[in-house]
């Protein structure tokens, strides 16, 4: 029989509902009755003990908020009753012990990538298209069009092939709207266009930021190459980006082919070389083929949106389980989104091998919460009417789940927005908690998948990188097939363990970066890219 309720850590005073319950209901736990306050809905969490006005209230073994009202043993916690608090770090305490997990059955294992020169190994083989400037989205955006038709041939969607029967209907037209569709030209490489916002108009330093993460993008092991298009004139010079190459690789021998339109003239003129150029590259790009590469070429950025009460207790930490299979088997694994990680600092500094890495963390961390802070808000504000509706009511709460996506590795580095990540082993990235932009951000700094997790649903995808999507509980598996790649449920009904689960999904996962499963995101042509712009508009 499935529990009702769940402690997730001893020095927990809270308890998670598992089911709807229902008021007046006694619920024998931990040797003691609880007699529920009144109705509470699957998610959503109460009180193992009456609380006074201002006891802190505990979860996952961390301080996450501080009842703001008295709440009565077997009371629901709420925003009405509960205020946002987290435990203040200034220095590392001490140094935690980590037994690596039992790889043995995946040391020899490989999943079928794309090798590149300088070492690293791709899931997919992208030829990339994008602007250093806004200015040229209007090009990028005919680019796409042409080179979609000409070499991807799609499908009609669904949708266009209702409005095509429609407007046939209309017009009296007794048309077929079979879905026919030629074969692709190339089997091994595919073309993807980035447009953006940036480039010219802000700071100085917005734009090299951007060129970072543009760069980032080129130097990722699953582009094979890329056309980049210059207006000339903007913020991010030309030579802003090659800086920004060289110095993430400076002996990148990867074809970049760059146009300037103030220089070049027309826009015919620029678009007829980028065409003919761009085609030649892509054909070589096509001979390179998917070969056998170990498991510690996967880097993986771990992602978490749409977030709701049982992603914490499913979902994130069987991400966990994963990202230390990956980490003890030589892979990277990256975690970032900094404002979901307020009140869990003390256990990730406690985490990072060298002083020095948490020490730039917290200064990373008091930065960003002072920026915040200076822009009228703050991290107590992160949780979004989704998240609270569903049993997140506090930052520190959905921080302490959305942390057990990184497992209990030791972390070994840690990047401030736009850094690339060579080395193996876990990864502190400091990235905003919006889904896009985190996702941008991971995958700049190198990431050659994306899991993200969700509570509630999100079609989130990325230009280069195969995201997949992971459910927290069954109900949202059922309802969303279309976008959700794998189901943690089980963990919830008690059918499955957190170990067998990690390990299911690393297989899962070893599908996707082979190329022998296509996500949920790719076959939505679903390709998402924001830069995080820290600066004003001038």
């Amino acid at each position: 029989m499935q529990k009702k309720l769940i402690k997730v850590h001893p020095t927990d005073n809270v308890a998670v509902a598992l089911v709807n319950l229902v008021a007046g209901e006694v619920i024998p736990f931990e040797g003691e009755n609880i007699t529920i306050e009144k109705d509470v809905t699957m998610k959503h969490k109460i009180a193992l003990y009456p609380f006074e006005e201002g006891e802190k209230i505990m979860m996952y073994g961390v301080l996450v908020g501080k009842a703001s009202a008295p709440i009565a043993k077997g009371g629901l916690l709420s925003t009405e009753n509960v205020k946002h608090q987290s435990a203040k770090v200034t220095a590392k305490t001490d140094t935690i012990g980590w037994t690596k997990p039992n790889v043995d059955k995946w040391k020899d294992r490989t999943f079928m990538g794309y090798h590149r020169e300088d070492g690293q190994v791709g899931t997919e083989n992208v030829w990339l298209f994008f602007p250093l400037v806004f200015c040229e989205n209007r090009n990028i955006e005919i680019l796409k069009e042409i080179f979609e038709k000409e070499l991807l041939k799609p499908k009609a969607m669904d949708y266009q092939l209702l409005l095509r029967s429609l407007v046939n209907a209309e017009n009296g037209k007794d048309e077929s709207n079979e879905n026919s569709s030629e074969a692709e030209l190339f089997n091994n490489v595919t073309v993807k266009f980035i447009t953006h916002q940036g480039g010219c108009g802000g700071i100085r330093q917005d734009a090299q930021s951007l060129a970072k993460l543009l760069a980032g993008y080129v130097n990722n092991p699953n582009v094979a190459g890329a056309t980049v298009l210059s207006l000339g004139c903007q913020n991010l010079q030309i030579s802003i980006f090659k800086e920004a190459l060289a110095a993430i690789n400076p002996t990148s021998q990867k074809p970049v082919l760059i146009y300037d339109q103030q220089s070049i003239g027309t826009i015919e003129t620029m678009m007829n070389s980028v065409v003919k150029d761009s085609f030649a590259a892509i054909k070589e790009a096509n001979k390179i083929e998917r070969t056998p590469a170990p498991l510690s070429k996967l880097k993986i950025g771990l992602e978490c949106g749409g977030s709701d009460g049982f992603s914490g207790i499913s979902a994130n930490p069987t991400l966990g389980v994963t990202s230390d299979l990956v980490t003890a088997l030589g892979g990277t694994t990256i975690l970032s989104e900094f404002p979901e990680l307020c009140g869990v600092e003390q256990e990730l500094v406690n985490r990072c091998v060298n002083e020095q890495d948490g020490e730039r963390f917290l200064k990373l961390m008091q930065w960003y919460e002072k920026s915040v802070v200076d822009a009228g808000s703050g991290f107590d504000m992160n949780p979004s009417p989704g998240n609270i509706k569903d049993g997140l009511i506090t930052d520190a709460m959905k921080s302490a789940g959305a942390a057990k996506k990184g497992g209990t590795s030791p972390i070994v580095g840690v990047f401030d927005y736009g850094e690339y990540i060579n080395d193996p082993g876990l990864h502190l990235l400091c990235t905003p908690g919006n889904d896009v932009e985190c996702t941008t951000a991971m995958v700049g700094s190198g990431a050659n998948m994306v899991v993200f997790t969700t509570g509630l649903g999100t079609p989130t995808g990325n230009p280069i990188a195969p995201v997949v999507k992971v459910s927290s509980n069954t109900q949202l598996y059922q309802k969303m097939p279309d976008i959700i790649d794998f189901n943690t449920g089980s963990i919830i009904t008690g059918e499955k363990s957190l170990e067998e689960l990690g390990e299911e999904m690393l297989e899962f996962l070893i599908k996707v970066a082979s190329g022998e499963v296509k996500t949920k995101a790719a076959l939505l042509n679903q390709n998402d890219f924001i830069p995080w712009k820290r600066g004003v508009s001038l």
